[in-house]
Formats: C-alpha cells, sequence, structure tokens
C-alpha cells in the first residue's frame, strides 16, 4: 500500500526553500485563474482546499468570506504576506480531514492538488470534505489530469526551463519520472538549479492519475452531482484529447 501521508510531507511544499520557488515555476497567470474567478462572480464564500501560496484566494478576498487550507505551513507562510493575504484566513491542515463547522458558496481544490491523494479512500476524503462545506446550492470544481494522455511521459530531463526568481536570479528546472504498473502512481523529480551558485536543490513526488469513470464513482458515492465535465480551462468539454478532467458541481 502506498503512504498516504506522503504527499504532506513533500519537500516540494513543505520546505521553504522550495516553496519560496513556487511562484516563480508556476506564476499567477495560470488558466484556472480565469475559469475560477468568472465562476466565483456570485460567490459571497469560498474555500480553496490545497490553497498553496494563497494567490487565488488573495486575489478573490476583496468584499468576500474567503479561506485557504493547505498542509504546507511553508507555502501558507508565503501566503499570509501577499497583498491581499490579511483578508484570508489561512489555515494548516489536511484537506482529508478539516472541518472548518461552515459552508461556502464555492469551493476550489485546484493546481492539480487532487492527484497528491494517492488511494481511492483519500479520494473519497477529500470529496466528502468538499461536500461537507458546500452551501445549498453552492458549487465546487477541482482538477484531474486526463491519464489518457499520459502527459508524465514528457517530463523528462531533455525538457528544461529557466525561471527567474526575485532573489535567486536565474533557475533552470527540469523533472524526472517513473510509473508504477502496477498502482498507476507516477513518481517524480524536481530539480531547481540555481544558475548562479550552481546549486542544486532536488524533490520526490507522487501522484495518482485517475480515470474518469474512477472519479465519478467517487463524486456520486460523496453525495455530489456533475453539472459539467471540462476537458481544459478554455471551457471545452470532456474529451479523450483534453488534457484535464475538470468537473463543476453541485450536492445533489
Amino acid at each position: 500500500m502506498p503512504d498516504t501521508d506522503a504527499e504532506q510531507r513533500d519537500p516540494l511544499f513543505t520546505d521553504p526553500r522550495f516553496a519560496q520557488l513556487y511562484d516563480s515555476n508556476f506564476g499567477s497567470d495560470r488558466a484556472d485563474f480565469d475559469f475560477c474567478t468568472r465562476l466565483a462572480a456570485d460567490a459571497a464564500t469560498i474555500l480553496d482546499l490545497g490553497c498553496g501560496t494563497g494567490t487565488l484566494m488573495a486575489a478573490m478576498s476583496e468584499g468576500r468570506d474567503v479561506a485557504g487550507v493547505d498542509p504546507a505551513g511553508a507555502m501558507l507562510e508565503i501566503a499570509r504576506q501577499r497583498p491581499g493575504g490579511e483578508r484570508v484566513e489561512w489555515v494548516e491542515a489536511d484537506a482529508r480531514t478539516v472541518r472548518l463547522g461552515r459552508r461556502f458558496d464555492l469551493v476550489l481544490l485546484t493546481g492539480h492538488a487532487f492527484q497528491v491523494f494517492l488511494t481511492r479512500r483519500d479520494q473519497a476524503a477529500v470529496l466528502e470534505t468538499i461536500a461537507y462545506h458546500l452551501s445549498p446550492g453552492g458549487r465546487f470544481i477541482f482538477d484531474t489530469r486526463n491519464p489518457l494522455l499520459q502527459a508524465w511521459k514528457r517530463w523528462t530531463p531533455d525538457r528544461r526551463q529557466q525561471i527567474e526568481h526575485p532573489e535567486l536570479g536565474a533557475v533552470e528546472v527540469w523533472n524526472d519520472v517513473s510509473e508504477d504498473p502496477a498502482t498507476g502512481i507516477v513518481t517524480y523529480e524536481t530539480h531547481y538549479r540555481i544558475l548562479r551558485t550552481g546549486r542544486t536543490l532536488s524533490a520526490v513526488s507522487r501522484i495518482a492519475f485517475p480515470a474518469k469513470e474512477v472519479v465519478a464513482e467517487l463524486l456520486d458515492a460523496a453525495g455530489l452531482a456533475v453539472d459539467q465535465w471540462y476537458g481544459d480551462w478554455q471551457g471545452n468539454p470532456l474529451a479523450p484529447d483534453r488534457p484535464e478532467i475538470i468537473p463543476v458541481g453541485r450536492l445533489r
């Protein structure tokens, strides 16, 4: 059995040395930000499970009651310092078990955070958390990569990129990856080489790639109904050749 707590100890998120590189690597211009911002237009209360460094919640916090949950204190420390972060309730907790005792108009779990939960039991627990916090008439959204496209096969050392960090300067980033055919779990190494010093930071992470049928079954068991399945953040419907599996729905 996989270690179901491994993702909670992933240094890519929990180690401050890696957390400081997250925004430079992934930025705030991800396509999901625009999609979720439009989805949240009428939401007065928003919960972001797996909020990371808090870019989305800080941007949505004006005039709203918003909360961001993440198990990585290093990420939340960055979230608290960003503009708008003072308006957000930041909670260091596990999305499988957190219970805030209130409901929200919109519950988010984006950035492929769903994939860090490696077993059906853990995936079910996260969806139960979404259902627990969802207001009647409220909506949820999350994303997971479409396994049919086998995106992990392109996460190879030859596909290197260079990012700019405001303090560290130029940083070279690359991945290496392996798949366990028995479980479908993908193990990937992330490497950051700081060009100014030549120092390399490396972390090992594991993620799952559940099929759409598995996700649908888990959603139904959690009491959640899907209004629309999207295949990307441009709003195209789910299809075998689309990169994402993005359900949007509400309580059943």
